[in-house]
Formats: C-alpha cells, structure tokens, sequence
C-alpha cells in the first residue's frame, strides 16, 4: 500500500498579493530645433563670404573700367587738342 502524506498550513495572515512596480522613462527631446539653427547659422555664414567676395570682386571691375574710361577720356583729351593745333596751323 502506498501512504501519501499531504501537508496543509493555515495561517492568521491573509497571502498578500504580489506587487508590481512599473517605471515608464519619458525621453524629452528638443525637436531639433538646436541642431536646426545651427544649419542655419552655417549657411548665413557661407553664404555671407560668398557674397563678399563678390562684392569685392565687383570694385575689382569697377576700378579696372574707371580706370579704363579715364584712359579713354585722356586719350580723347589729347585727339581734341591735337585737332585744335591742327585747325590753328591751317588757319594761320
């Protein structure tokens, strides 16, 4: 014959019931509007040195035909004034 033995404990207390803990982790992030600026910034600035340099480039060429109209202007000074040397030698 087979004997069994079964164990049975009571106890004042009621079984407590298990607790469970939840930790929920919120991730704030800037949007990007930081990073965004910064792009921004960059391209004012690139785009700023570029158009320096143009402008600098551009009173290069407006020396350059002062310059040459003023050459222009002396040579046609000195046309006039040959062609009034001219007309006097003839008139005289």
């Amino acid at each position: 014959m087979n004997e069994s033995t079964t164990t049975t404990t009571v106890t004042d207390r009621p079984v407590e019931p298990v607790q469970t803990h939840t930790t929920v982790v919120e991730r704030r992030s800037g949007g990007g509007s930081g990073l965004m600026m910064a792009i921004l910034l960059l391209i004012l600035v690139v785009g700023g040195f570029f158009a320096w340099q143009f402008l600098q480039q551009g009173e290069v060429r407006t020396d350059a035909v002062a310059g040459a109209a003023n050459e222009v202007g002396n040579a046609a000074q000195k046309v006039g004034d040959a062609a009034q040397d001219a007309a006097q030698k003839v008139g005289e």
